[in-house]
């Protein structure tokens, strides 16, 4: 029992040594092709459409925007829009009593007239949280009349798409000194907020260059974060986790705000963003992770920053998650799973359709997991190169089970064919050259029943020896060939060896009456560089001059003289058999001339059997010595 289940676990190693190596290959490449960064768009394009199909959210009310739109700008008459009309716009604002309000428009130079106005709006509220741009190129100055700490930056990171995911909360790589160091428009925003609420922002415990909010800390990008490869962002980042809405916020006019058109509720207690909203400003950023966008594939900035204002709020308020990922071990190993999976489908379902459903479906299910695993628990896990390696090893290894499979089919009927030629063969030139010989004296009846009898006992004992002969013969790994007179040749030996005795053996049958009348006998098979024969090559030769042989014994009448020869000539092998009897006296096409003319196609060669003057017959077959290669 014990050595059958060993046996049992060798045959199954075995198979996985030739079954995995390709797989394996295809999964160490597609590692390979991630750790350098070659799969960062493919990730990113999944992961914008995973989060483009996730289900409708309701729309955040504590963040309204007051938009600057084309409207606007001609009913001000002036672009940019005067200081005048945002300090009129801001004090108006300030009566809803809003918690915090953020001015997303850049007011280091003063747009006239207004100017000295706006500036004492903005030292005298201190819920007014003005923008400035700090990384380079192109670094713009915060308004003058705002401290630091009512000062946030509004730069922005795009990835190699041109798209955005990430938001850039913290400028430092050092941990954050709330207060000191810079902060970005929409953390100073939630910072007010979050302080109304008498909350306040921590050090990370687990990761110090993180920020923590009522004990949960922010999951910032690092280097190798989800799909990005070797990011930097010189700071504390987080990915963007979009209010899948058509409309995600309320959004107010600047003529609507002016006119006294907007909801005292709408924005008391609320966050305000006051921006542009035109698109002749060029304040917009790419997305593809947001459906029914008015936009194609566009949201104004002002919106970017309105998103990444509302994720922390329903993070740390409704327990919303935000978007993080695993570390680098567990997606690894996850994707050494996946990779593994075809493998293991293909082997155990062992059927080319099975195999490619059951694929299909894991496929499906990965999808699914990947989908469900962001939208619930906002965890972005490899499924893009999980995918891949599932597809290519799924269908690598289908389209190799149909290579193999009609390989194996092919070889199944090419073995049968060979098993039917052969068993034909063995018994065309044995048993039923005894048969024939049995019926054609029965039929004259020139010799005793006795004879006749014995003759018919010899066929018996011929057939009964060439089914012992082809049963032993598929036990063993040893080519043989089993000749009429009963002889067994080993088809390793040099084929001239074996056709001196296939020549001899033949020629010494007691069943050919006209071998009695040859009183001439030449024979000569010059030896030859073989290695270019198979050994099924090498049994169809044999075959051949056993079975010209056997034909002078049968139908050359009157044969006095045979001469069986190889000679080598000019790279080329010529074997014939040449008797002087009377010549072919019939046209019909019998099963040796059949097989001669196959086997002369298989060795790419020739083969002819006529008559020649003044009487005899030859039969040869000539091959080249050398195989020409097909390109």
């Amino acid at each position: 029992m014990k050595r059958r289940i060993w046996n049992r676990i060798c045959q199954e190693f075995g198979l996985w040594s030739l079954a995995a190596p390709p797989g394996i290959i295809v999964l160490v490449v597609v590692i390979l092709i991630r750790i350098t960064g070659g799969m960062q768009s493919w990730e990113w394009m999944l992961l914008d459409t995973m989060l483009r199909l996730r289900p409708l959210e309701k729309r955040d009310e504590r963040v309204v925007i007051v938009g600057i739109d084309e409207k606007d700008i001609e009913w001000v008459k002036q672009y940019p829009i005067p200081d005048e009309k945002i300090a009129e716009l801001l004090t108006k604002l300030e009566t809803y009593k809003p918690l915090a309000i953020g001015l997303d428009i850049f007011k280091n130079v003063p747009v006239e007239p207004g100017g000295e106005q706006l500036g004492q709006v903005l030292r005298s509220n201190s819920n007014i949280i003005g923008i400035e741009k700090i990384l380079p190129p192109g670094e713009i100055s915060p308004p003058q009349s705002l401290p630091p700490e009512r000062v946030g930056f509004v730069d922005l990171y795009n990835d190699k798409d041109s798209k955005n995911r990430r938001y850039l909360l913290y400028s430092q790589k050092n941990p954050p000194k709330f207060n000191i160091d810079k902060y970005s428009l929409p953390l100073r925003l939630v910072t007010k907020y979050l302080k109304s609420q008498k909350i306040e922002l921590e050090e990370g415990k687990n990761d110090p260059y993180t920020i923590m909010i009522r004990g949960m800390e922010l999951p910032q990008i690092t280097p190798n974060f989800g799909g990005y490869v070797k990011l930097d962002d010189g700071g504390l980042s987080i990915l963007m986790n979009f209010r899948n809405n058509e409309q995600p916020f309320n959004v107010v006019s600047l003529r609507d705000v002016l006119n006294n058109k907007v909801d005292a509720t709408l924005l008391r207690d609320r966050i305000v963003l006051v921006g542009n909203r035109s698109l002749s400003t060029g304040d917009t950023i790419y997305t593809s992770a947001l459906p029914n966008l008015k936009l194609s594939g566009q949201i104004y900035g002002i919106e970017y920053h309105a998103h990444a204002i509302s994720q922390i709020l329903s993070t740390v308020i409704d327990g919303r998650p935000m978007l993080s990922s695993w570390g680098d071990i567990a997606e690894y190993t996850w994707i050494l799973i996946w990779g593994f999976l075809p493998i293991t489908i293909g082997r155990i379902t062992q059927s080319i359709w099975r195999n490619l459903l059951s694929v299909g479906v894991a496929g499906f299910c990965l999808f699914s997991c990947g989908y469900v695993m962001l939208w619930v628990w906002g965890v972005w896990i490899p499924v893009a190169p999980s995918l891949l390696v599932l597809a290519l090893n799924g269908l690598g290894l289908s389209a190799f089970g149909f290579y193999q499979h009609d390989k194996f089919l092919r070889s199944q009927i090419n073995e049968r064919q060979s098993a039917i030629d052969y068993t034909f063969s063995t018994i065309h030139n044995g048993p039923l050259q005894t048969l024939a010989y049995g019926l054609k004296h029965m039929r004259a009846k020139d010799i005793p029943y006795e004879q006749l009898l014995k003759q018919f006992e010899k066929l018996d004992w011929e057939i009964r020896e060439i089914g012992e002969f082809l049963k032993l013969e598929a036990l063993t790994t040893e080519e043989s060939l089993r000749l009429g007179s009963g002889l067994i040749l080993e088809l390793n030996r040099p084929l001239h060896d074996l056709l001196y005795e296939v020549y001899s053996s033949t020629l010494e049958r007691k069943d050919f009456e006209n071998f009695k009348a040859i009183k001439v006998k030449i024979r000569n098979f010059e030896p030859i560089d073989d290695k270019y024969l198979s050994m099924e090559d090498k049994r169809g030769v044999c075959l051949f001059l056993e079975e010209a042989l056997c034909n002078v014994g049968k139908h050359a009448q009157g044969v006095k003289r045979v001469e069986a020869s190889g000679v080598s000539s000019l790279n080329k092998y010529k074997l014939s058999v040449k008797d002087n009897g009377f010549g072919i006296t019939s046209k019909l096409e019998n099963k040796g001339t059949k097989h001669s003319k196959i086997l002369a196609h298989q060795l790419r060669g020739e083969f002819r059997r006529e008559s020649f003057s003044p009487r005899g017959t030859i039969c040869e077959l000539s091959w080249k010595l050398k195989k020409e290669f097909e390109f």
